[in-house]
């Protein structure tokens, strides 16, 4: 396990305390019995989504990849891309955004993009990358419109086996995506900066989840890159 970020371990914390980040025994969408859970949509007041969309910023802009706009695959997506332009704006740096429609319109402007228009080199914002039907489905719509996708800006990579038809593959979903759409993935932070944070944590209620993290990690676990 490779030291996470001091930015990654910063996010998990924040994470933990405003309830995103939670533990017990819950069931993934690949039918998993995990001990934690993360919900980005807990992310629900203006405070936390401010400064969720800081961290979002502080992880886009030291990745180094070069871009133009924003684009957020529904649902989740939308107030992500969204929060993290304006936080962009407010530290100099004014780019679009755009989103889409579940559904396409026939009437009004039409088709299933809103926003700004959609062209140049685009990072897609989202919370997690589960089996990867959204990153895909965004790139098909970027590329269908001529844009360039740049790169998947994500919360959280729980670096787990991907389960994909049925099928649990040997890497993760994010190494899928990056093998499938030939796009780097950036995430905030990691399972491996979950484990971190407990490891490290005073808090015996906190500290007391890190050996079934640990062996959820053992079982189903990917190394990162």
């Amino acid at each position: 396990m490779s030291e996470p970020s001091s930015l990654a371990k910063e996010f998990v914390r924040f994470a933990v305390d405003s309830g995103v980040i939670r533990f017990g025994s819950f069931v993934t969408k690949a039918g998993r019995q995990t001990p934690y859970f993360f919900n980005a949509g807990l992310f629900n007041d203006g405070e936390r989504l401010g400064r969720l969309a800081g961290f979002y910023a502080d992880a886009l802009l030291a990745s180094g990849i070069e871009f133009d706009m924003l684009f957020g695959p529904a649902y989740k997506g939308i107030a992500l891309a969204a929060a993290l332009s304006v936080e962009l704006a407010r530290r100099g740096r004014n780019v679009g955004f755009a989103y889409n429609r579940k559904e396409a319109k026939d009437h009004g402007e039409g088709g299933n993009l809103i926003g700004a228009p959609v062209q140049g080199r685009v990072v897609i914002v989202d919370d997690v990358i589960s089996a990867g039907t959204a990153v895909g489905e965004s790139v098909r719509l970027l590329r269908g419109a001529g844009a360039q996708p740049a790169a998947v800006l994500i919360a959280l990579d729980r670096q787990e086996k991907a389960a994909v038809a049925g099928s649990t593959l040997p890497h993760s979903a994010v190494q899928h995506a990056q093998s499938e759409h030939h796009l780097p993935v950036v995430a905030i932070a990691d399972l491996d900066a979950l484990l971190a944070v407990l490891d490290a944590a005073r808090d015996p209620e906190l500290a007391r989840w890190l050996p079934e993290v640990a062996d959820y990690r053992a079982r189903y676990g990917v190394s990162r890159g």
